[in-house]
Order: structure tokens, then sequence, then C-alpha cells
């Protein structure tokens, strides 16, 4: 499966010279920041296992996010916090992040892959991939570093606020996690916008 992701970022290049891949994570939870990763992988040293975050164990993403970190030519994380996405919304908070994520990299690419059917305004050519979490190998390292970035995030706040079982479901709008809310109220890392249903 990797070889295959790796042959389709070959084709890329090929056509467009060096790009990144470009993916979030945490668009639907009910809390916390949606978390946007550029990645630029070195095609001389490919990484095994590489694949789509949602088909990967806990375990395997973070033995994964260690190796993309130690080998990628270049990457960068953002999060976009509640704030802001209660104050603009979800679509465009994400599009910034993964602005600033692209911007951020220590390399620019010629190029620009971005997973869904949107792209972020950038300075540089940019086109959407539908599935490509599945289809590129750098799309699908994106994946991993915005998945595991945020869900270590998440596991921090639980430790602070430990009611909101927040390590357990990662702040999406699970029965359990919408009883929690009935019962303790919300905090500020809450999405007021995502929660109009229950008065706030």
């Amino acid at each position: 499966m990797t070889e295959e992701l790796y042959a389709f970022d070959q084709a890329v290049r090929a056509e467009h010279g060096t790009f990144c891949g470009v993916d979030e994570a945490g668009r639907g939870p009910l809390c916390g920041p949606v978390c946007c990763a550029a990645v630029i992988l070195d095609p001389e040293n490919p990484i095994e296992g590489v694949n789509d975050s949602k088909k990967l164990s806990e375990k395997k993403r973070e033995l994964l996010y260690e190796e993309i970190t130690r080998k990628a030519l270049a990457w960068q994380v953002v999060m976009v916090g509640p704030e802001v996405i209660d104050e603009k919304n979800i679509l465009w908070a994400t599009m910034d992040g993964m602005r600033q994520a692209v911007e951020g990299l220590k390399i620019q690419p010629a190029f620009v892959l971005v997973d869904g059917n949107r792209c972020p305004q950038l300075n540089i050519p940019v086109a959407s991939q539908v599935k490509g979490d599945g289809v590129s190998a750098s799309i699908a390292a994106a994946s991993i570093l915005a998945k595991v970035t945020r869900d270590r995030y998440m596991c921090q706040l639980d430790k602070e606020y430990p009611q909101y079982q927040l390590a357990k479901h990662k702040g999406y709008g699970t029965k359990l996690h919408y009883e929690l809310i009935r019962q303790y109220g919300i905090q500020p890392f809450y999405r007021k916008s995502f929660l109009k249903k229950l008065g706030y």
C-alpha cells in the first residue's frame, strides 16, 4: 500500500516539482482545536506504513509520527482554537490553519496538494484531492501529524478536566460526551457554535 501512495507522489513531483501534502484533524468535534498539517516527504527516504491516519491504530500513528517528523524534508502543524472557529466558522478556521501550515514550512514547495474538495488561498499553485489521505503518501503523512498532535492535546486537556473523559472520545459528540456536558456545563475550550442545540 505504501508503495502505491509513494508512486502517486512521484507522479505529482514529476509534473510539479517539490510539493507538500496537507490535511487536517478535528473538524467535527465539539471542543478543542482543528489541527492542520503540511508535510514535504523525502522521496529518497520513504517511510513504510504511511497511510490514512483513520486506518491506523493509535500506537502505529504514534510510531509513524516520530518517523515522519524525523525523516521529512519539512513539516509544520498549526492548531486553530475554538474561539476562532466560533467567531468565523469551522471551514474558515480549517482553510486558514492549512494556509499557516504551508507558509510555516522551512522549505517552500512549488505545489500544494490538499485532502478534500476545497483549497486554502495560497500564493503558490494548489489543488485538492478527494480522499487524498488514502492516495498520496504526503497527504497521509500530514493526516498522521494532524491526528496525533490533536489527540495528544486532548489527552493533556483530559488531565486538567477529567470529568469530561476527553481521552476516551477526543472531543467528538458521542452520547457519553453530550451527557457529561449536560452534567458539568462547558469550558473555554468548547465550540459554542457546535452546541447551539444545547442552548450555548
